[in-house]
C-alpha cells in the first residue's frame, strides 16, 4: 500500500487540519515500522487513534473532571462526599485514580500524573511506559512527555497496536474486538465505526 497522503488524512479526519502536515510523515513512519501496511489495517488504525486523540489534536489525557463526573467515571474511587476535594484538579485526580496499579506507586508518588494517558492511543501507567520504552528504545520512564511529540505519539500507538495483535484483528475485520482491546468496552463506538467506514472508502 502506498504511503498515506495529507489529502487522504484530511478526508478521514477533517478536524486534524491544523496538525495534518506534521502528522502525515510521522504516521507513515510508525505504520511502516509496525506493519500497519494494508487498507484494512490502516483504516482500523486511523479510525481508532483518530477517535482516541480527538482527530490528532489531544496527545495528553484530559483529567479536568467535575465532582459529579468523578463519581460517574470512577464510582469505586469517589463518593459524592470525597469527590469535592478532587474536582477540577487534574494532577490530584490522576494521582488518585491511577495509584497502586499498572506498576504505579501510591497516590503520594505522583506516578499517576507522571504516567497519565499520552500519545495517540493514550498509553497509561508506569508498566505500559516501561514496555513502550523497551519496545521503542526511548527513555520514557525519565521523559514521559516525549509521547506528547507527534513522532513518538505515533510510534507508541503503532507499537501498542502491534503488541496487542490488532493487525491480525484488523485483517479479520474484527473492529469491535479492536475497540474492546483499546477501550476495555465500547465507549465512542459509533464515532469509531463512522471513522473506520470513511477510512475504508478513502483508502479504496
Amino acid at each position: 500500500m502506498s504511503p498515506l497522503t495529507e489529502q487522504q488524512l484530511l478526508q478521514i479526519l477533517p478536524n486534524a487540519r491544523p496538525v495534518a502536515g506534521i502528522f502525515v510523515p510521522a504516521l507513515n513512519r510508525a505504520m511502516a515500522r509496525f506493519k500497519i501496511n494494508s487498507r484494512l489495517r490502516t483504516a482500523a488504525f486511523l479510525a481508532q487513534v483518530g477517535h482516541e486523540s480527538g482527530q490528532l489534536r489531544n496527545l495528553v489525557e484530559n483529567l479536568n473532571y467535575s465532582a459529579d463526573a468523578l463519581v460517574r467515571t470512577w464510582p469505586t474511587r469517589f463518593t459524592a462526599l470525597s469527590s469535592a476535594a478532587y474536582a477540577r484538579q487534574p494532577e490530584k485526580i490522576a494521582n488518585k485514580v491511577y495509584a497502586d496499579r499498572m506498576a504505579n506507586g501510591p497516590e503520594s508518588s505522583g506516578d499517576g500524573w507522571r504516567y497519565r494517558g499520552r500519545g495517540l492511543i493514550q498509553l497509561t501507567g508506569r508498566a505500559n511506559y516501561r514496555a513502550a520504552a523497551d519496545g521503542l528504545g526511548l527513555p520514557l520512564i525519565d521523559k514521559p512527555e516525549l509521547l506528547e511529540q507527534p513522532e513518538f505519539a505515533c510510534q507508541s500507538a503503532a507499537w501498542w497496536w502491534s503488541q496487542n495483535g490488532l493487525n491480525e484483528l484488523a485483517d479479520a475485520g474484527k473492529f469491535e474486538a479492536i475497540t474492546r482491546k483499546i477501550n476495555g468496552g465500547l465507549n465512542g463506538q459509533a464515532d469509531r465505526v463512522a471513522l473506520y467506514e470513511r477510512a475504508l472508502k478513502v483508502l479504496a
